[in-house]
């Protein structure tokens, strides 16, 4: 039987993987990732020579075939994103449910770790024992009633933003909702990483002078603070 291992790797700080990963990942026969050139930084770093094939977003259905005709010859493949876990929210989920479908006796294991929804909301000190992941807010169509979605939940709602948008999105959010508690988090694990807490209101005054780098997790509670 052949076997897709959805292995995480580090959302910023190398040293975060696991010894388990580093052992499926210099195991496999070829490693599918997002960016060869991300990875190829983490297995050098841990002398990992395993084959490189790209599978990321903008791959066709081709690719897709190309990927499942390895798996055919029975060859253990290993799936990983630029950072964090597959599957959650990238096209690792789409290729895993083409997989089942097409070839349903394919082990799918996962080899579990970093996730920056995870490590944001360890860290937010608002309510976790329930709570949301949405991914990253529509551009456009949408995006008024996904946002209201997130001020209106009764539960801790956590979502993505990239550099480009965090500004306009805090600003929407702000509109909506000024005084439900956020907690933003800029390049988890890295060299600048930066957590700001406070209403929406008082993070948006703090963010929107800035030029804003990096990705971003975001999380709101419109609970706290309302009482």
């Amino acid at each position: 039987m052949t076997t897709l291992y959805i292995v995480a790797t580090p959302i910023g700080n190398l040293k975060d993987i696991t010894l388990r990963a580093l052992e499926v990942l210099g195991g496999v026969d070829l490693i599918l990732c997002e960016d060869t050139r991300v990875t190829s930084k983490l297995l050098n770093r841990y002398q990992i020579n395993t084959q490189l094939v790209s599978y990321h977003q903008h791959s066709k259905i081709r690719k897709v075939d190309y990927i499942l005709n390895f798996l055919r010859q029975g060859k253990n493949l290993a799936l990983v994103s630029d950072a964090g876990t597959p599957g959650i929210s990238d096209p690792g989920n789409q290729l895993i449910k083409e997989i089942l479908a097409k070839i349903p006796q394919t082990e799918i294991t996962a080899v579990p770790g970093p996730s920056a929804v995870i490590a944001a909301a360890s860290i937010s000190g608002l309510p976790t024992d329930r709570f949301f992941f949405m991914g990253f807010p529509p551009a456009k169509k949408r995006r008024k009633k996904f946002l209201e979605s997130i001020v209106n939940s009764k539960y801790s709602v956590v979502f993505y933003e990239s550099p480009h948008r965090i500004i306009k999105t805090l600003k929407e959010l702000k509109e909506l909702s000024p005084k439900s508690e956020m907690v933003v988090c800029r390049e988890l694990t890295k060299k600048f990483e930066t957590v700001h807490r406070g209403t929406i209101e008082e993070t948006f005054k703090i963010l929107e002078g800035q030029k804003p780098r990096g990705e971003f997790v975001i999380i709101v509670n419109n609970k706290v603070g309302q009482k």
